[in-house]
């Protein structure tokens, strides 16, 4: 059988394949594409029971309805996140659909603290004028961390690993969450509202999923309660942050620094080559304007720990719908046994 997987990138493929190979030992051929599942690329799929889907494709009902006509019967997310998968059409089609629900936290945690530390630091902006042979030191004066309040908003794995870090470089730590960890807890975390967190917090990282409850969750209002020289970290979905807000916010002069690796209209931009176009999108225009932010295209979980994770979960989750299994994956699809 071949087995089609779309949106996969330059270096994620050899681990996609080794990963097969390990599985199933030859006995599918996986065929990789770079190109985007949409509503244009739907019908490639045709005659492939097995789709492999990357969270920059849009599995939207029609979509789903082309690949279930064409002979289509599993989508195997290779992400975490399935907001772009319409999970009830799947089900009245009949289609199996499985996710990668855990993977290295540590890959996410690590670039939200990257982009943390690079704003604060203004090493963006440092480097551009080292290579110009500007040496000066005007405008690039950071914070130190130590002492200081970090707001996790969402303490999940990589919420909880966010959290260690922060603890580390010697911060006062608040969590937001629908139930408290331990693990955090055991920190010194303490638990508290999410208009209190945005108020005292002098650095703000997301790390929650992107749910009908959670969209938008920092707005208008939010943003209003957060500190005039107050870090916000987006690390997770880009829909969690309102961009007309943050865009009002910024224009303001308020907020030190803003690390997006994640946008809500990022689908269609990120992970391809632009640079030869007019970017038609305003607010992303708009945002890279602002020296203080920086955006980084959906790369936080790109190591090579956390892609070999999702890579052999991803033909696990394989295994289980061609066995006819259900597991602790699998999002639609057979009840199990």
């Amino acid at each position: 059988m071949e087995i089609i997987a779309y949106g996969v990138l330059t270096d994620e493929e050899p681990l996609l394949r080794e990963a097969f190979d390990e599985a199933f030992a030859g006995a599918h051929e996986l065929r990789c594409l770079g190109l985007f599942l949409d509503r244009d690329t739907a019908l490639t799929a045709q005659g492939h029971e097995i789709v492999l889907s990357s969270v920059n494709d849009t599995l939207d009902a029609e979509v789903l309805r082309t690949l279930a006509e064409g002979g289509t019967r599993m989508i195997a997310q290779r992400s975490t996140g399935h907001n772009n998968v319409d999970l009830t059409a799947a089900r009245d089609l009949g289609l199996t659909v499985a996710r990668v629900s855990y993977y290295s936290p540590y890959s996410v945690a690590e670039f939200a603290w990257t982009l943390a530390l690079a704003v604060n630091r203004r090493v963006v902006r440092a480097v551009h004028r080292t290579r110009e042979f500007d040496f000066r030191l005007d405008g690039l004066m950071g914070r130190d961390l130590r002492g200081r309040t970090a707001g996790v908003v969402g303490t999940g794995k990589i919420g909880a690993a966010f959290a260690r870090i922060a603890h580390g470089f010697g911060m006062r730590l608040l969590g937001w969450d629908v139930a408290e960890n331990p693990d955090c807890l055991a920190l010194g975390m303490e638990y508290v509202s999410r208009e209190r967190l945005f108020a005292e917090a002098d650095l703000v990282s997301l790390h929650v999923p992107l749910l009908p409850d959670t969209h938008h969750l920092v707005d208008k209002e939010a943003l209003a309660l957060m500190k005039d020289d107050a870090i916000l970290v987006n690390s997770s979905r880009g829909g969690l942050v309102d961009t007309d807000a943050l865009l009002e916010t910024l224009r303001a002069g308020r907020l030190s620094g803003v690390g997006l690796d994640v946008y809500e209209e990022e689908a269609g931009v990120f992970f391809l080559d632009k640079s030869l176009e007019v970017m038609t999108d305003e607010r992303l225009a708009r945002l890279m304007t602002f020296s203080k932010v920086l955006v980084t295209s959906h790369q936080a979980y790109f190591t090579r720990e956390a892609v070999g994770q999702i890579a052999r979960t991803t033909a696990a989750n394989v295994a289980d719908h061609l066995a006819g299994r259900s597991g602790e994956n699998t999002l639609v699809g057979p009840e199990p046994a």
